[in-house]
């Protein structure tokens, strides 16, 4: 039996419920214009990174990258307002950081989900089709356990159903307490203590810190430890003030305005604006390396770069590592009892949009076509929002906490009408377009004009 949730249209429905479509519903709820909005989210109640809240780990952007803050600084669902209601404020104060404890900022997101009457939990979507006399969408959900079928309607959508962990073919199928992404590391943690040996794959901010929490506890449990990347190095995640305007409306615009081949490129190299390790979390490694060698200790870890796993196989208690150095082109095996794999995330086509395949417009990778203000291309009058599925089209920000903000004033004024949150700009101190940068420097000119007045042009010797 299938319940018709609700029996009306909403205005949105979200399918998934992580940080962005939380901050929608966030920069919703309480407007003046009414929008009526469901989120259906497949799990029994909020979520974020469980398996990576690990004690001392921090937020990656300053707490004002919230759900609400960077579109409207008074909304009753910022960060500080939580501070607020908890009884935190004069305590935040004095700890005098930017980069707040990431196991606050999963309390914080649970705290909104809880005061958002639109938040449906235990809803898993199965099927998305469009009713072509009603002129909206049919959201088909279960749920998880007992199978029980809900429809919802609604005139567009909202996809936020993230990414999800990315383990290669030939790494898989082994015990999963013995190979295991990071996002499953506090889980899997306790047994991976009582191991001789652990390896950890990877050298992004999560493998970094799953590296450095047992660097930590390697004393108590005496395990040999070892770290091993493909990348060329263990290095620091873009961190500098001009670095960072990366992550910009102006940048993302840019990006967007490239072809699609060369915004392809570019992503490709721009890894360590967003993949690499967190400075602070590098210095704290390498301090706790130094202080594990006073004495001429030699502690009992390694670190090696430029090594591909290209294949795992069971050998008795333990694993053999088929490795390889990429750069001097030599092959070794390593044994360890437990890998862990910071092998990074991957986003797909969800299934449940199957039944629109034919009216998505895509591009010749199979990927999303979408439109400069964040929605799939698709040849129907209800809009589909994405949130965190067009890397490949607006550039490293997308994933960015602060400008999901951003990207969510966007869709709440086309689903409103008009401007109820403003849209920034101008918000950087360089250019990225050469339109750009001629419309505000004084002598400059597209190639081909003529010279202003006021510019004198070189002359060959």
């Amino acid at each position: 039996m299938t319940e018709i949730a609700n029996g009306s249209v909403y205005d949105v429905i979200g399918v998934g419920l992580g940080p962005f479509n939380l901050g929608l519903g966030a920069l919703l709820d309480g407007l003046e214009e009414d929008v009526d909005a469901a989120f259906l989210e497949r799990d029994a109640e909020f979520h974020w990174h469980e398996g990576m809240l690990l004690e001392g780990a921090t937020l990656e952007v300053p707490f004002l990258a919230d759900l609400v803050t960077l579109a409207d600084p008074t909304n009753p669902h910022s960060y500080l307002n939580y501070l607020r209601e908890r009884g935190r404020i004069y305590e935040f104060y004095f700890y005098e950081r930017f980069q707040i404890p990431r196991r606050e900022y999963d309390d914080y997101l649970r705290w909104v989900a809880e005061r958002l009457e639109s938040c449906r939990f235990e809803r898993e979507v199965t099927a998305v089709r469009w009713d072509g006399d009603g002129e909206h969408y049919v959201v088909v959900a279960e749920q998880p356990e007992t199978g029980e079928r809900f429809e919802y309607r609604g005139k567009h959508l909202a996809l936020g159903i993230g990414s999800r962990p990315q383990v290669p073919g030939q790494l898989q199928g082994h015990s999963k307490e013995d190979v295991f992404h990071t996002a499953r590391y506090r889980h899997n943690r306790d047994h991976a203590l009582e191991a001789d040996s652990i390896t950890v794959v990877g050298s992004g901010q999560s493998a970094a810190e799953v590296f450095q929490d047992l660097l930590e506890r390697q004393p108590e449990s005496g395990y040999r430890l070892d770290w091993l990347t493909r990348s060329d190095g263990f290095f620091p995640m873009e961190y500098s003030k001009l670095g960072l305007q990366h992550f910009t409306p102006e940048y993302t615009q840019y990006v967007y305005d490239l072809p699609q081949d060369v915004r392809d490129d570019l992503v490709s190299n721009q890894d360590l604006l967003y993949k690499g390790i967190d400075p602070g979390t590098s210095a704290e490694i390498y301090d706790l390396l130094y202080r594990r060698s006073i004495g001429d200790r030699e502690p009992d870890v390694g670190l090696f770069a430029m090594t591909e796993v290209r294949d795992i196989k069971s050998v008795g208690n333990a694993y053999a590592l088929d490795c390889h150095q990429w750069q001097a082109e030599e092959s070794f095996v390593h044994e360890s009892e437990v890998t862990i794999l910071g092998t990074g995330y991957e986003r797909v086509v969800p299934s449940f949009l199957a039944p629109l395949e034919n009216r998505i417009v895509w591009d010749d990778h199979g990927r999303f076509h979408v439109t400069e203000d964040h929605r799939l291309e698709i040849d129907l009058p209800g809009d589909i929002f994405l949130q965190n599925a067009e890397l490949h089209t607006h550039g490293v920000g997308v994933p960015d906490l602060g400008l999901g903000c951003y990207r969510n004033t966007k869709f709440v004024n086309r689903l409103v009408g008009c401007e109820v949150y403003h849209e920034d700009s101008d918000t950087v101190y360089q250019d990225f377009s050469v339109d750009q940068f001629v419309d505000r420097t004084p002598g400059a000119s597209q190639s081909g004009s003529e010279p202003t007045a006021n510019t004198t042009p070189l002359q060959n010797d």
